[in-house]
């Protein structure tokens, strides 16, 4: 594989939007500055209640099942903002942008991760929000595939992604299965992930329509992830799912970019429910072989990999919490 230069930048700092936990007492942890009243990152705001003397209580952002993250990348002084995925509901996102004092209008581009309903849903409310503005959305060709999860007892089909819907609320969809670069060269969207680890096979009930009958599609071609390289750290890695494995996507990343140093790994890492659970091991002891100095776990990760993740890499692992931001 040839290597692409992934233009070093001074710093990148995630914010996470939407995730499934949030724990507003939780102080700094370097590297992550906290919302609430003990952290630094933001404050509670005030809002109307007649149950409470004063007619006020206070506000927080919501938890949900879905994630969402601002990446803001910093390079001298220029500092430039791309979102990462909207969450599950149509109003969770825009909702918590307005709880943590983010503005969408200064975002350059919006990245979703794969078509799952868990990270597209938000872009309803954010197109409302913002109105007609041609903002890029970057996405692989499968994104708009027509999905189920079947089960010994039934399915359940996922709502499938529109792209009319998508353009008409007013963006433009950019489309490609290969890596490409977003702003001048610093941020890497790794298109399709390569498949190379034995133990990471993807979701054994995941099936696609494809015209006359549902097939088997447990590989989720459609998962990608973001890259940054912070000068003298190493990577920055982002997921969404990590549908294509976590340690499938550092490696993938390193080989991409032929930088060796990973500083952090972030996003689902997909290892909740039973399906999961015996390759929770291995996947932990590979991706601390990778000795990254930060692991933020979220999302679909569940509360065993959590576990196994704290226990084993204790010094690089961070609780992720809604409106917490990670300054790498």
């Amino acid at each position: 594989m040839e290597t692409i230069s992934l233009e070093p930048v001074d710093a990148v700092h995630i914010t996470t939007l939407v995730d499934n936990q949030i724990d507003v007492l939780m102080p700094d942890q370097p590297p992550a500055k906290r919302w609430g009243p003990i952290g630094t990152a933001g404050r509670m705001n005030a809002v109307p209640s007649e149950v409470f003397l004063g007619g006020k209580t206070a506000d927080q952002p919501r938890a949900e099942h879905g994630y969402s993250a601002l990446i803001e990348v910093i390079d001298g002084t220029r500092r430039r903002r791309v979102l990462f995925d909207t969450g599950v509901s149509p109003n969770g996102l825009v909702e918590n942008l307005d709880r943590l004092g983010i503005s969408p209008e200064t975002f350059e581009a919006i990245v979703l991760s794969h078509g799952h309903l868990d990270h597209v849903a938000g872009m309803d409310g954010l197109g409302r929000r913002l109105g007609p503005r041609s903002l890029p959305v970057f996405l692989h060709p499968e994104f708009w595939t027509r999905r189920r999860l079947a089960f010994p007892g039934g399915s359940f089909e996922l709502p499938q992604p529109s792209r009319a819907a998508i353009q008409g609320l007013g963006f433009e969809v950019v489309e490609g299965a290969r890596p490409s670069f977003l702003l001048d060269g610093s941020l890497l969207i790794t298109g399709e992930v390569d498949r190379t680890t034995e133990f990471e096979k993807g979701m054994p009930i995941h099936q696609a329509w494809r015209g006359e009958d549902w097939e088997p599609d447990p590989l989720i071609l459609d998962d990608q992830a973001v890259i940054a390289h912070v000068r003298d750290k190493g990577l920055v890695v982002l997921t969404g799912c990590g549908h294509a494995g976590i340690v499938n996507i550092v490696r993938y990343a390193k080989r991409l970019t032929g930088v060796e140093r990973i500083h952090a790994v972030m996003g689902g890492f997909h290892l909740t429910g039973g399906l999961f659970e015996k390759v929770i091991p291995v996947t932990v002891s590979a991706l601390a072989a990778e000795t990254p100095s930060v692991v933020v776990p979220a999302h679909c990760t569940g509360w065993k990999a959590q576990q196994a993740l704290a226990a084993t890499m204790t010094d690089a692992y961070v609780w992720n919490s809604v409106g917490t931001r990670f300054e790498l």
